[in-house]
């Protein structure tokens, strides 16, 4: 079956925090993307909202198999019915999670450049994020285990969150790097939270390795959580899972999603995933062929028209991280002020109405990078490229 990528779709009218912007306006910020999700997840809509009873939902066996199958089939990654439970996102669970193990003025780990709302997260339920900056090195990322068993073995040290794959570099963490993560943690008796909400968006020959499938030590410290919304655009259907192996763990979550209210699915949330995982296998490799296309056509581009920049070579994910450390020599810094990214983003919003994201949010180490999403048509991100060539090019004069 062929898909149509190409096509633009109008989003206006459809209270889209992503397109909620000025006319002029091309937002390539929050991750979500503006192709149409896989039509036999529409479908299977489209059968529940034709019953015309919405009442209230149960997580059904099919639910629990779509997922066992799928990681098994996809990852090569046995999960156990009993490890699953249901939630109805990633960020609420995560919140849930940090005030059910932690306690005021405790810390939580977090590799920094990292999405952002893992501060949220932490900041919000009164903790400390203790960033563990990442290694950049010759374009690209490595984790600092030196520094990260330091704060680890910190007595205030709980919880540690983990982006496997990791958004906003698109690095995918190899098995050698995961096992050391969990033998530390396990060590220092801290519990990883893994989000592996990105993990079925890879570069072609790519694939990511489950944080919870490396070792005994990894499964008995982790809290995994999965979701079809990155991979089948399907985010406002508030739809996710959490995977914990540890029945004494498990338990703690489950207490956790159940007293924040966030362990019960709305109507459409399971019909969605079930169909995302059991048939919408052809739909997501042709996506990831178009993303993969996208990618290389971004690279090309920024190689001939703005070479004053480079692109971090990401192995998953449909977010593009981009260094223009470049620019700091070729700007006033009395211009910025030490904040390069922010600037730069700004400026090119207001000069070529491109939106897209400040390095600086993502903690340490993201301060001269910016983030764009790829996941839209080839003449979208031809207009966002070209305006992104404008903005550098009146900025640098």
């Amino acid at each position: 079956m062929t898909y149509d990528f190409d096509s633009v779709i109008s989003r206006e009218n459809t209270a889209s925090l992503k397109w909620n912007v000025k006319k002029t306006e091309l937002p390539m910020w929050v991750a979500d993307m503006d192709f149409k999700t896989a039509p036999e997840v529409i479908e299977a809509i489209k059968k529940r909202a034709e019953h015309g009873i919405f009442g209230y939902s149960e997580v059904t066996d099919e639910w629990y198999d779509a997922y066992i199958q799928w990681w098994y089939k996809r990852h090569s990654f046995r999960i156990k019915k009993e490890w699953l439970i249901f939630c109805n996102g990633v960020i609420p669970a995560i919140s849930s999670v940090v005030r059910k193990l932690t306690t005021a003025g405790e810390n939580v780990v977090v590799q920094t450049p990292v999405y952002n709302v893992f501060f949220n997260s932490i900041q919000n339920n009164g903790c400390n994020a203790l960033q563990n900056e990442l290694i950049y090195d010759d374009g690209n990322y490595r984790m600092d285990l030196n520094d990260l068993e330091d704060k680890l073995s910190d007595p205030q040290t709980s919880l540690m969150i983990l982006c496997n794959p990791q958004n906003p570099s698109g690095k995918i963490w190899d098995k050698d790097t995961l096992k050391k993560v969990g033998d530390l943690c396990v060590k220092y008796n801290v519990k990883v939270i893994s989000d592996e909400i990105h993990c079925d968006i890879t570069a072609k020959n790519k694939e990511y390795t489950p944080f919870a499938a490396v070792s005994d030590n990894c499964a008995s410290c982790s809290i995994t959580c999965l979701s079809p919304s990155k991979a089948f655009n399907l985010a406002g259907l508030h739809s996710a899972a959490v995977c914990i192996p540890d029945p004494f763990l498990r338990h703690k979550v489950w207490r956790a999603l159940n007293t924040d209210e966030v362990a019960e699915p709305n109507a459409f949330a399971v019909a969605a995933a079930v169909s995302a995982f059991n048939e919408g296998e052809a739909w997501l490799d042709a996506l990831n062929r178009y993303i993969d296309n996208n990618r290389n056509i971004l690279q090309f581009f920024v190689e001939k028209n703005i070479p004053c920049i480079d692109v971090v070579k990401g192995e998953a994910t449909y977010l593009v991280w981009i260094d223009i450390n470049g620019l700091s020599e070729m700007i006033d810094e009395g211009i910025y002020k030490g904040h390069l990214s922010r600037y730069v983003a700004d400026f090119i919003r207001t000069e070529t109405g491109l939106f897209i994201c400040d390095g600086e949010e993502y903690g340490k180490g993201g301060e001269g990078f910016l983030r764009i999403n790829i996941a839209c048509p080839e003449s979208i991100l031809n207009d966002g490229l070209n305006r992104l060539k404008a903005g550098i090019e009146k900025l640098i004069g």
